[in-house]
């Protein structure tokens, strides 16, 4: 049988004469070797012999074979395709509130979808390309019922930014490339990557394209020519052409952003009794009713009377202002996206390969996709109500809508936060609403497209105008300060960065700021430090390390255990109850620190240590490592030192 000194190894407390390392054995007085295996702990931290390890080939057909038979249950098809789990028991009042959501949002979305064309430098129908099969294929596989799939505002900046003028083609196959990185992330369970993106980073990054796309449309306000990917080339390309403003143009954008303001407010006003506990009557039941439809319906309704005003304009000649002009009635052709595509340079036709393509877009393959997913999840965590939100759900959704837009001749798309909070207010029950948005902006491309060419520019650039205005995110400020100011630092960088630079390295740099704060967090762990005396009256000192021990923080921790161990020449003790992790290189550091104050004959203890760090210590076999677990044991600790009794004679 084996002593207690053989089952811990050779530094397994150090004085085994009195004390056993719980950590490698049970409370009796002797412990069976056929046992042991049961007392190393975490399998994370222990590095197992085996002879007979699986190869890489069998380790991937094993991963492979558990995703096959996980992915082929009732209850993953039940989540992978929502629509079953719902539609069983939709009934007339789920109808009604999706019809009449769905057409709310189909007036928001006709003329948005114009307007984002614009922001994405493309002609004004591939906007609403992008608004009805994403819809339908969303109503299958979206796991929120509040977001309508189509054309936002950050989408069609960043898709300008990606095409960067280098033709449709590339827009269409951003958009396949797009919704298939998505799906494939969905399919890998990727979704936890935009847990990378802080929620300051997040307010900067928003609040930055906010400011950017006012100002990509402000020439069109001011009816001048203008360019730049970056909020300072557009200032600078705007006040170089500043002198050709159109008087008509900009009179016509101001008067409508101002009405747009407007009628916003009107969704907010109520009639009738205000002391809450009075119901109102039938009257102003109705009139609220009536002041928020108009309210919502703003966009479509000022798209409709400027369009009219255009209209009579032209039918006197030359319209003083700049008009859509004509858009191509009916449905685009379906077909895939162009892998590669022949242009004509003077009279020399060039082939362009996908690769080649792929190169023009360069990181807006991987940036899209990324930003898109994060807006999609920020609205379904919107419109949660303390529901989960599935992630890896949405790469699915948004990825297969994406996909399904790229044979239409669509540009990426995902949810709108302005549209879903149209839906929600107007009770959508299920994702069968945009069904009924799709079909309407359907109806649009086949019977109205010939209206639009009388649409004003300007109206169209006072709509983005007024949305995005309230996506600066001024409000998160104050609470950021009063809770914790340093959070303003990555989120300012993160502002300033997306202004002067393209998105993505604005965005990459918010992200490695905040990286930056959580590593020195991690590599600076707050130690408290108690000196406490034992019952029998010893005094001892009680350091208490408030997270895990790994390589950047193990030489911070040491200095400060040293320190103040030499200042105090008491026995300490490091209280582990936070430690739930190790790694090699804090294993090297107790080794050292035991050494030390072995030197030193100062008494070092460890308690509470978890038996899966435990191993990861007694790794390289420490002396004088000794763990205990009850506070009672203490003074069994300290009466067993020499140190102690010559401490007490010195006294």
């Amino acid at each position: 049988m084996k002593t207690e000194t053989d089952l811990q190894g050779e530094g397994g407390g150090g004085y085994s004469n009195f004390y056993s390392n719980p950590s490698l054995n049970c409370s009796s007085s002797t412990v069976d070797i056929s046992k042991q295996d049961q007392f190393k702990g975490s399998n994370d931290f222990i590095l197992v012999e085996d002879d007979k390890r699986p190869s890489a080939m069998e380790t991937t057909k094993s991963w492979i074979k558990k995703k096959v038979q996980s992915a082929c249950t009732k209850k993953m098809l039940y989540k992978r395709v929502p629509i079953l789990s719902w539609l069983p028991n939709y009934d007339r009042g789920c109808f009604v509130g999706d019809l009449v959501a769905g057409i709310t949002v189909g007036l928001t979305v006709i003329p948005q979808a114009l307007a984002y064309s614009n922001i994405a430098g493309l002609p004004a129908q591939y906007g609403l390309y992008g608004s009805f099969v994403g819809c339908f294929v969303y109503i299958i596989f979206g796991s929120c019922k509040d977001v309508p799939m189509g054309p936002s505002a950050i989408a069609a900046l960043l898709t300008y930014q990606a095409v960067n003028g280098k033709g449709l083609q590339h827009a269409i196959l951003l958009c396949f490339l797009t919704g298939l990185l998505q799906l494939l992330m969905g399919f890998f369970g990727l979704g936890f990557i935009i847990d990378f993106i802080s929620g300051p980073v997040s307010s900067g990054f928003t609040s930055a394209v906010a400011l950017i796309i006012i100002t990509s449309q402000i020439k069109d306000v001011l009816g001048i020519s203008a360019s730049g990917t970056t909020f300072v080339e557009t200032w600078k390309s705007l006040f170089s052409d500043i002198h050709n403003t159109n008087t008509w143009d900009t009179c016509f954008g101001v008067t409508c952003i101002v009405v747009l303001l407007i009628m916003r407010m009107l969704v907010k006003l109520k009639i009738g009794p205000s002391d809450g506990e009075t119901p109102p009557n039938k009257l102003h039941k109705v009139v609220n009713k009536t002041l928020w439809l108009i309210g919502t319906s703003r966009n479509a309704i000022l798209v409709i009377v400027c369009g009219f005003i255009g209209y009579s304009f032209c039918l006197q000649g030359e319209p003083p202002f700049k008009v859509i002009g004509e858009v191509p009635p009916g449905l685009p052709t379906v077909k895939p996206p162009p892998f590669g595509y022949t242009e004509d340079n003077n009279g020399t036709e060039t082939s362009v390969d996908v690769f080649q393509m792929m190169s023009n877009l360069s990181s807006g393959i991987i940036v899209v996709p990324l930003v898109g997913l994060l807006e999609d999840i920020a609205i379904c965590k919107a419109f949660a109500n303390g529901k989960a939100v599935d992630a890896t759900q949405e790469l699915i959704a948004v990825g297969l809508s994406n996909i399904a837009n790229s044979f239409v001749q669509s540009f990426p798309g995902t949810g709108s936060l302005s549209r879903s909070a149209v839906n929600n207010s107007s009770g959508v029950r299920t994702p069968l609403g945009g069904l009924y948005t799709g079909l309407l902006v359907i109806a649009a491309l086949l019977f109205f497209t010939p209206y639009f060419y009388y649409i004003p520019k300007s109206s169209l650039a006072a709509i983005i105008i007024a949305a995005v205005i309230f996506m600066v995110e001024v409000k998160v400020v104050k609470p950021m300060w009063r809770t914790k100011k340093s959070d303003l630092i990555p989120g300012l960088a993160t502002f300033i960065a997306c202004l002067v630079l393209p998105l993505e390295y604005g965005i990459l740099i918010g992200i490695g700021i905040n990286l930056m704060f959580i590593l020195y967090h991690a590599a600076r762990p707050k130690i408290s430090v108690e000196k406490l005396k034992s019952h029998e009256g010893v005094e001892y000192l009680m350091l208490t390390p408030d997270r895990c021990l790994i390589f950047p923080s193990v030489d911070y921790v040491r200095n400060l255990v040293t320190k103040h161990s030499i200042r105090q020449g008491i026995p300490v003790v490091i209280d582990c109850s936070h430690i739930y992790g190790a790694d090699y290189t804090a294993a090297t550091v107790i080794e050292i620190l035991t050494q030390d104050f072995a030197a030193r004959d100062q008494p070092l203890f460890f308690y509470n240590l978890k038996p899966s760090v435990s191993s990861v210590f007694e790794g390289l076999s420490p002396k004088e490592f000794v763990v205990y677990y009850n506070q009672e044991e203490i003074d069994e600790l300290l009466r067993n030192k020499s140190y102690i009794k010559k401490q007490i004679m010195n006294v």
